[in-house]
């Protein structure tokens, strides 16, 4: 089921002063081999959810990387960026992008089939291994209790959290209109994360852990990272970065 696209992978800034260049690149062991066809991949999301670990909790992180995509506008092509932030101050340590070739068609609900290769590539080439990932997409908030962020998260066995723009499932109320402001939103009777207001008066983001990590400290991660737009820090850097990339090859 494999299949290979053609990429590129670019890196820049900062020059890494904060560590040497010769430093190792992230070890990412394989963990399936990818489906070509959307039965193939919803048996695989059926598969692997139960690997999904949403009980831990996240005390304290030093490093969190934001992960986004973008797409060309007419041709099959996307870029992928993943920027790592220092937790502290929100600096960026280190960026990594990625162009490639889009190998899956867009099916709701099997986003990371689409999207999960390119970022997977995009992590490979970090020297500073993030302790934290946020991504815009979903995590166990899905059909299938399988979102972006979980499959990701089981790629690379970190805790990783789905910060996504819109509502996939779930019932909810709004939350209130301040920044970090927060509801509970649920599937079936359980809370499977939070309904969270990002930016006061901006319409708020849809919270789920995707692997890791609960629901408590999945929204932590947001809270502790919000920009004063809509985008948490991390995705708003990995957003632009991506974005970068792809203005300079249109």
């Amino acid at each position: 089921m494999n299949r290979r696209a053609a990429q590129s992978v670019y890196s820049i800034r900062p020059p890494f002063s904060e560590f040497a260049t010769n430093a190792p690149r992230m070890h990412i062991p394989p963990l399936h081999d990818w489906p070509t066809t959307e039965a193939e991949a919803i048996e695989l999301q059926h598969a692997l959810a139960d690997r999904v670990d949403t009980s831990a909790k996240l005390d304290a992180f030093e490093f969190v990387a934001g992960g986004d995509i973008a797409y060309h506008l007419t041709e099959p092509k996307l870029f992928a960026a993943v920027v790592v932030l220092r937790a502290s101050d929100l600096s960026v340590v280190e960026e990594r992008v990625v162009s490639r070739e889009v190998i899956f068609p867009y099916i709701p609900g099997l986003l990371s089939f689409r999207e999960v290769p390119a970022l997977l590539t995009a992590f490979t080439e970090l020297r500073q291994p993030p302790d934290v990932v946020m991504l815009d997409g979903q995590g166990i908030a899905h059909p299938r209790r399988f979102g972006l962020a979980c499959h990701l998260g089981l790629w690379l066995d970190l805790p990783c959290v789905g910060c996504a723009k819109s509502w996939l499932v779930g019932d909810f109320e709004e939350p209130g209109p301040g920044a970090g402001d927060a509801s509970a939103l649920a599937m079936q009777g359980e809370t499977v994360g939070a309904v969270v207001r990002s930016a006061a008066g901006a319409k708020p983001v849809f919270v789920s852990p995707g692997h890791r990590l609960d629901v408590d400290s999945a929204t932590a991660v947001v809270r502790a990272t919000l920009s004063g737009y809509r985008h948490p820090t991390p995705t708003r850097a990995a957003h632009m970065a991506a974005n970068r990339l792809r203005r300079g090859d249109q």
